[in-house]
């Protein structure tokens, strides 16, 4: 029987420079990652999150700072003191050794018994789907059969972190969508920390506890899914997590919590997250602005330029004073059509107020 021994994650001021570079890879970041939670590490090439995972593996050092497990400094302990196992995106199965023979692998270093070893890949097999598979070589099995073996072999350990490095990349879209479900789940019953690293919004949406969106070497925000997607601290988690409509704007005057805000002939209310009157940057969600009769109360007048249909949705590209806007509506059958006048508005809680 599988089980877990989470616990908890922690940088404090962790800077990562290689080198004699003059930009570090991670700058200054502190993190928190509770115990039994999975928590995605978001952003684009570069941005820092593969090499924060390494750091936690041991695989790479820090320069700077002090990394945790469990409240136990383990800063400059090598990868083969911490109780962490990754899963990598390569897979890294050995070819000429059956399924079992791979996830026993890391087993027969930790002294464990033979019988405990076979007991435990079968364990951890039967935990991931793949019961009854032992005897097959990674060659045998689809792309998404092998990542669960690998997610097998890094189970057996009973870890105390487990890592995840892009480990859906190299599946085609519908299997990454079936294969992180599985992961979320196995996560979910036997109350894992997991820390995963991804440049997919969507994925990253779809398995997280928590989201720590990462730019330039630093955390940009860090989140609920819902907190980023509906409250994103500026343009760049706006636009990275899901598409955003980015506006130019300004705050005419704030009275306690309220901002009274100009988008060019158009003026409304809006949540002043602690900012002052002065230029502004509105972010609206393509899903949650509404395209309205023209004329129709609390709206701006647009005209359609482009009508798209895509399956589940229609797109829409609409001119406006202020700019295009881009939108999405579940509605095909709605009836509009490239050339129309139309009120644009926003949806009770479509517009976000971020700094400019």
């Amino acid at each position: 029987m599988i089980k877990s021994n989470a616990a908890s994650v922690e940088f404090r001021d962790v800077t990562k420079v290689y080198g004699k570079s003059p930009v570090p890879a991670v700058n200054n970041v502190s993190l928190f990652v509770e115990a039994g939670k999975l928590v995605t590490l978001l952003g684009p090439s570069g941005c820092g999150k593969t090499t924060t995972l390494r750091m936690i593996a041991g695989l790479e050092m820090a320069t700077r700072g002090h990394i945790l497990i469990g409240g136990a400094d383990v800063t400059h302990l090598p990868a083969t003191d911490r109780d962490v196992s990754m899963v990598f995106q390569s897979y890294a199965l050995f070819p000429h050794m059956t399924v079992n023979e791979n996830v026993e692998y890391g087993l027969k270093f930790s002294g464990f018994a033979k019988r405990e070893i076979g007991d435990r890949a079968r364990a951890g097999l039967e935990l991931v789907g793949l019961g009854g598979y032992g005897n097959r070589l990674p060659s045998e099995l689809s792309g998404g059969q092998q990542q669960r073996v690998a997610v097998a072999r890094a189970l057996v350990l009973e870890p105390q972190v487990l890592l995840f490095d892009e480990p859906l990349s190299n599946l085609d879209a519908k299997l990454r969508r079936r294969v992180r479900e599985e992961i979320r789940d196995i996560q979910t019953k036997l109350g894992l920390t997991v820390v995963y690293v991804t440049h997919d919004q969507e994925e990253a949406l779809a398995v997280s506890d928590r989201i720590i969106v990462m730019n330039n070497a630093v955390i940009a925000q860090d989140g609920t899914p819902r907190e980023l997607y509906d409250a994103p601290a500026d343009a760049f988690v706006a636009d990275f997590i899901g598409e955003a409509n980015i506006f130019d704007c300004e705050i005419a005057s704030v009275d306690g919590q309220l901002a009274n805000v100009r988008l060019g002939g158009f003026e409304t209310q809006l949540d002043a997250r602690g900012m002052r009157p002065g230029p502004a940057k509105l972010a609206v969600r393509p899903s949650r602005i509404q395209i309205r009769t023209v004329g129709a109360p609390s709206t701006i007048p647009g005209r359609l330029d482009k009508v798209t249909y895509v399956g589940s949705d229609l797109e829409f590209m609409i001119g406006t004073e202020f700019g295009e806007v881009f939108a999405v509506s579940s509605d095909v059958d709605a009836p509009f059509v490239p050339g129309q006048d139309v009120g644009v508005g926003f949806a009770a809680r479509g517009p976000v107020l971020i700094r400019a």
